[in-house]
């Protein structure tokens, strides 16, 4: 199979994301990348897709679709938490579920400046 490299503004154009973002990504990420051929001054850089890369991408399509609705008991906090935690990515659920054990729901109310009285 041939190597595909392509520049951020083309992986933003196949994917629906902002160059902006997947210039984010391939800092946060440590894609590979190399410099543009043709291009002089060493800014322009090239992402080679590889099966990391489309892995990524494969889980975080959910961000560039349009925002779904969830729909809950109106104005219960069960259903208000219940649709917070379903509009978190899971790397966010996981944190607040780390938190939660780490604290317990004490420390979140203090974090939180909520007087527990």
């Amino acid at each position: 199979m041939k190597e595909e490299w392509l520049t951020p503004d083309e992986l933003a154009k196949r994917t629906g994301y902002t160059r902006q973002t997947i210039n984010k990504w391939i800092k946060r990420e440590h894609w590979t990348t190399k410099p543009k051929p043709g291009v002089q001054g060493g800014k322009a850089r090239v992402v080679k897709i590889d099966e990391r890369v489309s892995a990524f991408l494969h889980e975080t399509r959910h961000a560039a679709e349009p925002a779904g609705n969830y729909y809950t008991s109106a104005n219960t906090l069960p259903g208000l938490l219940t649709s917070f935690v379903q509009q978190m990515t899971p790397q966010e659920q996981q944190n607040l579920q780390n938190l939660l054990l780490r604290e317990g729901v004490q420390g979140l109310l203090k974090r939180l400046g909520i007087d527990s009285k």
